[in-house]
C-alpha cells in the first residue's frame, strides 16, 4: 500500500492509498519511452514516404520482416513471371513436349513456370547448377538478365542495409545503463541538493559521457498564457563541467538548490501539492561500436524522497574496487530542514538584528555626502572676503563628516544590548573625545581668520565675540543676501 497525503485545510494527514489508485500520467516513462503520439497530420503522412529507409528504421522489427519478406518475395514473383512469359512467347514451352525441331530456347530447360521461378533464383543467388542458362539467340532475355542484376542489386542494398542498422542500432545498450528508482532532496556541502544515481553495467565505458536534465512543469504566465509541460533547465554542473562523466562506477548526479534553481521555493509541505516531472538524459559514444546512445528516464513528485541520501556501494578490495549493485537504489533517512531554500534565508534575515541597521546607516551616509555636495556648491557662491573669514574651504566638509559619523555612531550604540551601552557610555569614551576635538576645530579656524582681517572689520565685529552679519556694512549686508538668495 502506497502512502498519500490527504489536505485537511492547513494540516496534512498520511492515510493508505488503495491499489486501485490511478496511475500518475508521465511523459517519459522509467524505461526512457516518450508518451506522446502525433495525430492529425493530414497531408503532413506523405513526408514519412519521402524519407522511407528511416520510416523503415524506425518500424518495429514484426513489421520490418513482414516487408523484408513480401519484398523479396513479390520481387521473385514478378521476375519469374518475366522469363515464363519470354519462355512462352518465342515457343519454347512447346520443345518439352516435342512439337517442334530445330528450335533454339531462350533459356535452356526452361518449360512451365517452377522452371522459370528456378532459373531466376539460381541466377539471382548466382548458384549456377548449369542444368538452366540463358543462349546467345536471345537479345531480350540478355536485356531482361540485366535489368535484374540492377533491380536485384537496388533491392538487395536496401532492404540488408535497412536490417543491419536496425539490427546495430545502439538502443540496447541503453538497457544495460541504470538509473535509481528514485530521487533524494538532503544537504550536501551546506547547501540543499537534488541528487540521483546513475551506473553502467558493462566494462566498455561510454566515451564523453554527458548527463542533462529537465523539468516538465505546467505554468501560467503573466500575461495569462498557459503552457503545458513547460520545460526548464536543471543545472547539474553545466558551468564547473561536473556533467561530463567519467561514468566507470556508479556516480551521484547533484542539482544544488539555490535562488536560480527553479525548486527555490520548493519545500517538504509544498511538494505534496506541486506536480513536476524531471526528466534525466544520458547521452555518450559506444566505445565498441563508435556509436551515439542516449539512454532516458523520468522522476515524478512522488519519486522524489524529501531528507533522504543514498547508501554507498563502492568497497575496496584486494588489488580492485567492488560496485555492490544490491544497493544502487537504496537510501536512507538524515535530518533535513523541511523548510524551502527561500524560507531558510527568510528566517536568517530575520534572526540578523544588525542587517537593518547597516542598511540605514548606507542611506544616512549617502544623505550626508549630497548634504556637503551642497554646501561645497554654497561656498563657492559667497565673495572672496567672505571665503578668507572662514579659514580653510574644507572646514565645513569636514565638521559635517564628523558630524555625521558622530550621529551613525550613536545610531548603531541603540541598536546594541544593553550592556553593550553601559560600557560604551564610561567616561573618557571616543564620543566626548569626538565632540572636544570638534569645538576646538570649530574654534581654532575662526580665532584666525578674525585676526587676518583689517582693523576696521575687526572692530565691526566686536572682538569676535558677536555675530559678524549684524555689525557688517550694508552694501556687505545686500551682496550677501543676494548671493545665498
Amino acid at each position: 500500500m502506497s502512502v498519500v497525503r490527504r489536505k485537511f485545510g492547513d494540516d496534512y494527514q498520511a492515510v493508505a492509498a488503495s491499489s486501485s489508485r490511478r496511475k500518475r500520467q508521465r511523459f517519459v516513462d522509467k524505461n526512457g519511452r516518450c508518451n506522446v503520439q502525433h495525430g492529425n497530420l493530414g497531408s503532413e503522412n506523405s513526408r514519412y514516404i519521402s524519407d522511407l529507409f528511416t520510416t523503415l528504421v524506425d518500424l518495429k522489427w514484426r513489421w520490418n520482416l513482414l516487408i523484408f519478406l513480401l519484398t523479396y518475395t513479390v520481387a521473385w514473383l514478378v521476375m519469374a513471371s518475366m522469363w515464363w512469359g519470354i519462355a512462352y512467347m518465342r515457343g519454347d514451352l512447346e520443345i518439352h513436349h516435342g512439337h517442334t525441331s530445330g528450335h533454339n530456347p531462350c533459356v535452356a530447360n526452361v518449360y512451365n513456370f517452377p522452371s522459370a521461378f528456378l532459373f531466376f533464383i539460381e541466377t539471382e543467388a548466382t548458384i549456377g547448377y548449369g542444368y538452366r542458362y540463358i543462349t546467345d539467340k536471345c537479345p531480350e532475355g540478355i536485356i531482361l538478365f540485366l535489368f535484374q542484376s540492377i533491380l536485384g542489386s537496388i533491392v538487395d542494398a536496401f532492404l540488408i542495409g535497412c536490417m543491419f542498422i536496425k539490427m546495430s542500432q545502439p538502443k540496447k545498450r541503453a538497457e544495460t545503463l541504470m538509473f535509481s528508482e528514485h530521487a533524494a532532496i538532503s544537504m550536501r556541502d551546506g547547501k540543499l541538493t537534488l541528487m540521483f544515481r546513475v551506473g553502467n553495467l558493462r566494462n566498455s565505458h561510454m566515451v564523453s559521457a554527458q548527463i542533462r536534465c529537465k523539468l516538465l512543469k505546467s505554468r501560467q504566465t503573466p500575461e495569462g498564457e498557459f503552457l503545458p509541460l513547460d520545460q526548464l533547465e536543471l543545472d547539474v554542473g553545466f558551468s564547473t563541467g561536473a556533467d561530463q562523466l567519467f561514468l566507470v562506477s556508479p556516480l551521484t548526479i547533484c542539482h544544488v538548490i539555490d535562488s536560480k534553481s527553479p525548486f527555490y521555493d520548493l519545500s517538504q509541505r509544498s511538494m505534496q501539492t506541486e506536480q513536476f516531472e524531471i526528466v534525466v538524459i544520458l547521452e555518450g559514444i559506444v566505445e565498441t561500436t563508435g556509436m551515439t546512445c542516449q539512454a532516458r528516464t523520468s522522476y515524478t513528485e512522488d519519486e522524489v524522497l524529501w531528507g533522504h541520501r543514498f547508501f554507498p556501494v563502492i568497497s575496496l578490495e584486494e588489488g580492485f574496487f567492488k560496485v555492490d549493485y544490491s544497493q544502487f537504489h537504496a537510501t536512507f533517512e538524515v535530518p533535513t530542514a523541511p523548510y524551502s531554500v527561500k524560507e531558510q534565508e527568510e528566517m536568517l534575515l530575520m534572526s540578523s538584528p544588525l542587517i537593518a541597521p547597516a542598511v540605514s546607516n548606507s542611506k544616512e551616509r549617502n544623505n550626508s555626502v549630497e548634504c556637503l555636495d551642497g554646501l561645497d556648491d554654497i561656498g563657492t557662491k559667497l565673495p572672496s572676503k567672505l571665503q578668507k573669514m572662514t579659514g580653510r574651504e574644507d572646514f565645513p566638509k569636514k565638521l559635517l563628516r564628523m558630524s555625521s559619523t558622530t550621529s551613525e555612531k550613536a545610531y548603531s550604540m541603540g541598536d546594541l544590548p544593553m550592556k553593550l551601552q553601559r560600557i560604551s557610555s564610561v567616561p573618557g569614551n571616543s564620543e566626548e573625545k569626538l565632540v572636544s576635538k570638534t569645538t576646538k576645530m570649530l574654534s581654532d579656524p575662526m580665532s584666525q581668520s578674525m585676526a587676518d582681517l583689517p582693523p576696521k572689520l575687526q572692530k565691526l565685529s566686536g572682538g569676535g565675540g558677536g555675530r559678524m552679519e549684524g555689525n557688517l556694512p550694508p552694501k556687505l549686508r545686500k551682496m550677501n543676501s543676494d548671493r545665498f538668495t
